[in-house]
């Protein structure tokens, strides 16, 4: 892919920046790890809510539906009273899976850097 094909990632247009938008979220990366986790089986939704500590029902439809509008989760219901909706990760979304891992990493590895970086600049902005 050429460099004009990619788009402009300032460029408030751009759908490379769109996506990164709509993947770069906590709960984004969250679902993703318990979906790759559970891979290739399927996950209900409310043991998706469960092991997504602090996540609103509403959220997580919302991030749900949004992985599955972009083809990251295929999402099933079986038709009982209440119906049971599971979801699993698609091939797609198995693939993001590895760049969101290493995110993750990146952040545990380098959080007590940044926090300490967070209280040496609070100190700074509280002795001005």
């Amino acid at each position: 892919m050429t460099k004009a094909n990619r788009g402009d990632l300032f460029d408030p247009q751009c759908p490379t920046r769109r996506l990164l938008d709509r993947i770069g979220t906590k709960w984004t990366s969250m679902a993703v790890k318990v979906l790759a986790e559970a891979a290739p089986d399927e996950v209900r939704f409310a043991e998706l809510r469960r092991r997504m500590p602090g996540i609103s029902q509403k959220m997580l439809s919302v991030t749900l539906q949004s992985l599955a509008r972009d083809g990251l989760v295929a999402r099933r219901v079986e038709p009982t009273v209440p119906p049971r909706v599971y979801y699993r990760l698609t091939e797609l979304g198995l693939s993001l899976e590895g760049p969101l891992a290493a995110l993750r990493h990146w952040a545990e590895r380098h959080m007590s850097e940044i926090d300490r970086n967070n209280r040496l600049e609070d100190a700074r902005s509280s002795a001005d």
